[in-house]
């Protein structure tokens, strides 16, 4: 039995649909990541959910209970915002207890919580500091603290990183992970950054224009997209028409055709002729921009040495798997 179930959720303003028909289920202890470019309603159907924002029609059941007509406090759901939204006159400690303030926790009992709380986040000796004396990623931690103090049935992460350098998101996307797989909370995070998607969830939920346009694990939605859109946002797929997949396999095509960069062999002896038109380094990727029988493909191999370096003009040949070759609607 699903522990959280949208059930035909639909969101406008005035004459404009955000979302329709929205239909999810999420499993007890779940990590479900809502991706998606922006516009796409991710962020609305997770106000929605906490009950920031109204729907205009359909269920939200946490645990057999539909939310919508509960207000946001009695929902029993922790939200973490991109902004931190902490309180500068109060210091961390005195942030993370706020929750349990409005839920008239006793002093005794808020002192324990809010000491858990820190401790799981790495800020137990920052208690007595305040949010101007800390830095974006502490800050953050505080806003994800203050919400697992409250014990929340559900925790939604509103892109809680993309407002910090790609070395402290890498940190804090790991802790979140390892805290919620050591709670077993039920979490449901947005953003529109692949790479978060793909290594943080349990499940992927890919959105685009208001509609759910696939799901499932990480290993699915990257190596078997449903359709050209799948293919472009996950991953850097290429994704050629029936006339160009023609021919460069030399066989008929009927259909868009998708293949993955690093699925693509380069070699001196491959099946298909191809010209280097130029690179680009990725850290430990170099990508290609090559030529093959009129139709430019990009190639991603391993950045193993500055000698295996090919330059532009320089002549090679590929080899693609069939399997490797995906087509899409």
């Amino acid at each position: 039995m699903s522990f959280l179930s949208i059930r035909g959720l639909h969101k406008s303003y005035a004459a404009t649909p955000i979302f329709s028909d929205i239909n999810c289920e999420i499993a007890q202890g779940e990590f479900v990541t809502l991706l998606g470019p922006s516009g796409c309603g991710k962020s609305t159907l997770l106000r929605c959910i906490a009950g920031l924002t109204g729907v205009n029609g359909g269920q939200i059941l946490l645990d057999g209970q539909d939310l919508v007509p509960i207000s946001p406090q009695q929902r029993g759901i922790g939200m973490v915002f991109q902004s931190y939204a902490l309180f500068p006159n109060m210091s961390v400690a005195q942030n993370v207890a706020f929750g349990l303030r409005m839920q008239k926790v006793g002093k005794a009992d808020s002192a324990l919580r809010v000491d858990d709380a820190l401790r799981m986040v790495e800020l137990h000796d920052f208690a007595d500091r305040y949010p101007h004396q800390l830095s974006g990623g502490q800050c953050q931690r505080v806003a994800l603290a203050r919400s697992l103090v409250t014990r929340p049935r559900l925790l939604l992460l509103d892109e809680p990183l993309s407002a910090l350098d790609a070395r402290i998101r890498k940190h804090l996307r790991e802790q979140i992970r390892s805290i919620q797989q050591e709670l077993g909370l039920t979490t449901i995070f947005v953003t529109h950054d692949q790479e978060e998607a793909l290594v943080m969830s349990d499940r992927i939920v890919l959105m685009n224009a208001g509609k759910i346009v696939q799901s499932g694990d990480a290993e699915t939605l990257y190596t078997a997209p449903v359709n050209a859109f799948a293919a472009g946002f996950i991953g850097n797929y290429n994704l050629l028409d029936a006339d160009a997949a023609s021919r460069l396999l030399l066989r008929p095509i009927n259909s868009r055709v998708a293949i993955r960069p690093e699925s693509i062999q380069l070699t001196s002896n491959g099946a298909i002729e191809a010209q280097v038109r130029s690179h680009s380094l990725l850290g430990n990727v170099i990508r290609y921009r090559v030529e093959a029988r009129g139709v430019e493909l990009l190639v991603d191999v391993l950045n193993r040495s500055p000698a295996d370096l090919l330059h532009s003009g320089q002549a090679i040949a590929l080899n693609i798997e069939a399997q490797a070759i995906q087509e899409v609607a």
